[in-house]
Formats: structure tokens, sequence, C-alpha cells
């Protein structure tokens, strides 16, 4: 796995001492606690290894989950890790199955998924890959909405995440850069008000931003200001796309987690990670990214599956010392990586 350095770091305009973690933060940050202890928020998060037992997660035995499962989100509840896990069947209609785990590696999961495409906007394609967020004792799960034609950015909440209430498409309308027709993706919600409001950063070609005043209610930022843009010539050359829910580092600088798409050679997309820096008195700006991946396709499941060459990255918690950042392998496996605190 790819080792990053300070020298890794796309430093721009007056941000590059920031990004490089050279100066404190522009307001004080309160220690993030997790069970108890705190786990260090610096940028960039890690180093991240490899689990042995990867993969950790592999297409059951129910109908609805026996091709692939991938793509998941994570969220700590009751003491256990919770799995909300991207899930096919061989009809190719996409579920979201919940899986649990005492130790972060070994999971049990459940035999009937917990959200199921229900509306038009769902079918036939179904509900995919999560992302989710705790506030004041309820669950906020992003999801994409795929009717076949259109994918478009939905919402639901919970309270045990197990029922779920879904308020549908959050920008029916919204269109992404070169698409034509509705389509939005991918939404990481930041739960720390900024100025009043809560931010979250969605989209698979550019990275957009939202705001809402109460976590339900969303309002797009425009589609020609993108917070970030692929870069030509970088592993991001093709597109970019939000990871887990975003953190803020102990210096108070928001860090997001992202996947990103470059072409190899025979024209064919290769998923790496990167990690971005945002500062919070502009969230709607870039600050710096890492200039070489943090995460590529190495092992044979994921450089062959049913998307060859893809790490996808969704789920990440703190937990027992450590971080655990949970993706997808080839579109068809779960894994985890353990990241050093």
């Amino acid at each position: 796995m790819p080792r990053t350095t300070r020298r890794d770091l796309v430093k721009l305009g007056a941000a590059a001492t920031l990004a490089a973690g050279a100066t404190a933060a522009p307001a004080a940050a309160r220690p993030r606690r997790h069970h108890g202890r705190h786990l260090p928020v610096g940028y960039p998060l890690g180093p991240f290894t490899r689990d042995k037992a990867n993969p950790i997660l592999t297409p059951g035995t129910q109908p609805w989950e026996s091709k692939f499962v991938f793509n998941p989100a994570a969220i700590v509840r009751n003491g256990l890790i919770h799995l909300l896990y991207r899930a096919q069947g061989p009809d190719g209609r996409s579920s979201i199955g919940l899986a649990t785990s005492s130790d972060g590696v070994h999971f049990k999961r459940r035999s009937e998924p917990v959200l199921v495409a229900t509306e038009p906007y769902e079918l036939p394609g179904g509900c995919e890959d999560a992302r989710i967020v705790e506030h004041n004792g309820t669950y906020y799960m992003t999801y994409t909405g795929y009717d076949g034609v259109s994918a478009r950015l939905c919402l639901a909440t919970s309270r045990n995440l197990l029922n779920w209430t879904k308020y549908g498409p959050l920008f029916p309308d919204f269109v992404t850069r070169d698409v034509d027709k509705p389509w939005s993706k991918s939404g990481a919600i930041l739960t720390k008000r900024l100025k009043g409001k809560y931010y979250m950063y969605f989209g698979d070609k550019d990275i957009y931003y939202a705001t809402s005043p109460d976590l339900i209610h969303w309002t797009p930022g425009p589609v020609d200001d993108p917070v970030m843009r692929p870069q030509p010539g970088t592993y991001t050359e093709e597109l970019l796309e939000p990871g887990p829910p975003p953190l803020i580092t102990d210096n108070g600088y928001i860090l997001l987690i992202h996947n990103a798409a470059a072409k190899d050679p025979d024209g064919k997309l290769i998923y790496r990670a990167g990690q971005a820096l945002i500062d919070p008195a502009k969230p709607t700006e870039e600050l710096a990214r890492l200039t070489t991946p943090f995460l590529v396709p190495e092992t044979p499941e994921e450089t062959e599956g049913q998307v060859n060459n893809v790490v996808f990255v969704e789920g990440l918690v703190a937990w027992r010392g450590e971080w655990l950042l949970y993706y997808g392998q080839g579109d068809a496996g779960v894994g985890v990586l353990h990241g050093r605190a």
C-alpha cells in the first residue's frame, strides 16, 4: 500500500502551510472522543494496512445478496460495529443489508435487507452505496436510488438502523456536469454546524456541496462551482466521489476521504482513494489534496471482480484505539483497513 508523506500533498495558494499541518486551526477544536478514548485526526489519516482476513464479507446464501456484496457504510451502535452494505442478487437489483461485529472483522448478517427498492425513483435498479451519520439519536443515511436511467441522491432516517423512513430524492432535477439527465450520488454529511448550517459533500464526477438547516432539507450549490474537480494527469483525472462522512481534524479542519478514478493505458478506469482538506471557514473550497492515492487496487479481489481494478471507500469508524476503514473490492466483496491512530 502506498506510503504518504508531506511531499504527496498538493498545496493550493496561501493554504500550503495549512495543508501540511504546519499551523494551528482557525478556531479551537475540542478533542473527538470515541468510546471513552480520543483518537487523533490528522492529515493525512493513517497509514492504513489491509486485514489478513480480507475479504471480510462475501456474497451470502439469501437470493438478494447471492451475487455481490460491496461498498458498505459503517457506524458504531451499542458496542457493535454495524455495516450497511450494498448487495445484489441474480436480477442485479441493489438492496442495503445489515451486518454486525464485536471485533470489526467477523460479521453476522441479517437474513433480510433493511432497505429495499419500493419507489419509482428506485426501480428497477435499487438502493445503492449508503453513507451514514448519527445526530442526537437519529441515523441519517444517504443512498442512491437508481431507476435504470437516472441516479438520484436520496435520504432515509432511523432510530434503530432496522426501520427506515424514506424522504425521497434530495435533488430530483440536479444534473451533474456533462450528464444529460438527472444525476446525483454519494452524499457525505458533516454533522458539525458551520455558520449555522450543516454541509454535505456529494457527486460522482466533481464533488459538489449542499447545505441544510436540519439534516433533512438540503439545497445544493451551483453545478458550475464544485468544491473539488478532477485534475488532468493524476489519479483523479476522470472523476472524484466522496467516501465516508467527513471528519474534523484535531487542529480544526475538515478532512474528506474520497474516491477517484483515472484511465489505464487501455482506456479502462482504475479506482483509487485519496484525501483532501477543507477550511471550515470556507467549507465550499478545497485547501489541499494528496497527489498520490493512499489506497490502490492490489489484491486479486480488488483487481478482478464485477468491475476490475476497484477499491471504493465508504465506511469509517474509530474502534479500540484504531481507525477501521471499510471498502468495496472490485464491486464484489468487502474489505477492511486498519489505520494507525
